[in-house]
């Protein structure tokens, strides 16, 4: 393969986007640093003056995952404004969107093992696509009775659990897994379950 032109910068992100196409055929360990630099069309040599190592390369491409999650979290949950409830629902339901369509960010940021602590940047944006979660369950807990009433971190906790569970079960095709609904369907009606219960929700709607 031909080795291309970069620009500053360029060759940066053809490796991140060469570890993530990666990364979705073969795993987050599946692959090797040379065959990142020979996806992108570069020699080996050229990754390391980007990267130490595949870890780092993994890291950056979870940081550019959590900078796309972060900004579709924050217009699901504009989307819903001044609703509190359509909010919180729409931040449930981006989660799912964004698995669906980001695979390789996705396992990048959440299987590959790599800590979101790993660099200052990378923790940085996920704590910003962390807090539109907490903004959402914080603002929607205001509605529920005191005596009903979770902290608000463990009603973001709930949800979150919620998708991811729906995402690795069932959006992600998990090995011997196989649901008879869509996964955008259990997701809806497992959140409408848990809300009515907390009452945000009437019974009957």
């Amino acid at each position: 393969m031909p080795k291309r032109g970069y620009h500053h910068g360029d060759l940066r992100n053809a490796l991140v986007e060469a570890a993530i196409e990666l990364i979705k055929e073969k795993g987050p360990t599946g692959f090797t640093l040379s065959e990142a630099a020979k996806q992108a069309g570069v020699t080996p040599a050229a990754v390391y003056r980007h990267f130490e190592g595949r870890e780092d390369l993994i890291a950056e491409a979870a940081r550019q995952g959590y900078e796309i999650f972060a900004d579709l979290m924050e217009y699901a949950y504009d989307s819903g404004q001044p609703s509190d409830l359509a909010s919180f629902e729409a931040t449930g339901r981006a989660y799912l969107a964004f698995a669906n369509k980001y695979p390789g960010h996705y396992v990048a940021m959440f299987e590959s093992g790599i800590s979101i602590n790993r660099t200052p940047e990378l923790a940085a944006v996920a704590q910003r696509a962390f807090a539109v979660l907490e903004k959402a369950a914080d603002r929607l807990s205001e509605h529920i009775p005191p005596e009903m009433r979770p902290p608000p971190q463990m009603f973001s906790a709930h949800i979150w659990a919620m998708s991811h569970g729906v995402v690795e079960l069932f959006a992600r095709s998990a090995p011997g897994t196989k649901s008879p609904f869509p996964p955008e369907d259990l997701l809806e009606t497992g959140i409408g379950i848990y809300l009515r219960g907390l009452g945000l929700i009437p019974p009957d709607s």
